[in-house]
């Protein structure tokens, strides 16, 4: 099927050319475009602008950053007439280059998702900026940017349009934003293969624990042994540790105080060091770990059967007299 026809001009003769590979069509309109990834035309990129406009799904003056040359260059692919710019996507203007306010810039790398070529650099929370030989001036970082920190001041004084953008400049935007392309397809394909992974790994129940279902229904009921058994002989044990430091700390006391090592100040104490001794004989009752000493000092007078006798009240310290 014929779609187009191009009319080329050799040795001063019109050939007459029949266009019938839309893809390559396609590929000759891409060629001509400016390749700033704008968006201005409509369609999230020049490629797929170029293929509305190969399959006659979009008319050829709908590229600003184009321009009037760029209505010409695509008519005279398409063998059409040259017409005006279609102003409900834009106006011909000077190019605009992308530039952050560093100081404002908070770091939320939203400008850096929408740059279509990549010419933004930065970090989450951390300062942005812009490669200024990298922007085409498409616009695309201004509108998401939280803090209205970027601005967009043109750089080519009167000049508009390809007179303002040169095909070494749009063959390398082309470059950047295939490659942008591909990277986002691979972390977009990673992260549904996580995600894939994720979900495989919880409904699908483990080999170990298959063999743990199979072994347990194979065991009877009475070979099963109970979770709070195990809960109660790990606090024994920690019991018990806390039992055998303690007695140790007793016995080594008694050496020392056998020794004449002890604690000398032992009666004039301040009020503050007593109240930590306080809280800590509170902490040995509740634990059940009283030393020695406080049992024999509440068993009273075990031998001879009379009850035991109240501890006498603590005398309050005497103030130092000065020497």
């Amino acid at each position: 099927m014929c779609y187009l026809v191009q009319a080329v001009h050799q040795h001063g003769k019109p050939r007459a050319v029949t266009v019938t590979d839309v893809k390559t069509l396609a590929d000759r309109i891409e060629d001509l475009l400016p390749q700033t990834q704008c968006t201005k035309c409509g369609y999230p990129a020049c490629r797929p602008y170029a293929e509305a406009v190969a399959t006659g799904d979009a008319n050829y003056n709908q590229c600003p950053p184009g321009g009037a040359e760029g209505i010409a260059r695509l008519a005279a692919l398409l063998g059409k007439p040259v017409i005006p710019l279609n102003g409900a996507n834009g106006v011909e203007r000077p190019r605009p280059l992308a530039v952050i306010d560093e100081q404002v810039c908070i770091g939320c790398t939203l400008c850096m998702q929408a740059c279509p070529v990549d010419a933004i650099v930065g970090a989450p929370k951390q300062m942005h900026t812009v490669i200024a030989e990298l922007c085409t001036g498409c616009d695309l970082c201004v509108p998401p940017c939280p803090v209205d920190c970027i601005a967009t001041p043109a750089v080519t004084g009167e000049a508009t349009g390809w007179a303002a953008w040169s095909q070494s400049q749009a063959d390398a935007a082309r470059k950047r934003h295939d490659r942008r392309t591909a990277r986002l397809a691979r972390e977009r394909d990673a992260a549904e293969a996580r995600a894939a992974a994720r979900r495989a790994a919880s409904t699908a129940p483990a080999p170990e624990a298959a063999d743990a279902a199979a072994d347990a229904s194979a065991t009877s009921a009475s070979a099963q042994t109970p979770a709070a058994p195990a809960v109660n002989d790990a606090e024994a044990k920690k019991r018990a540790i806390i039992q055998a430091a303690l007695e140790r700390a007793r016995q080594k006391k008694e050496e020392m105080a056998a020794k004449g090592q002890g604690p000398q100040n032992t009666a004039n104490v301040s009020a503050d060091v007593q109240a930590q001794i306080d809280a800590a004989e509170a902490r040995r009752r509740r634990l059940g770990v009283a030393g020695k000493d406080s049992n024999d000092s509440n068993d009273g007078n075990a031998n001879t059967g009379e009850p035991a006798q109240p501890p006498e009240p603590r005398q309050p310290p005497k103030p130092s007299t000065p020497r």
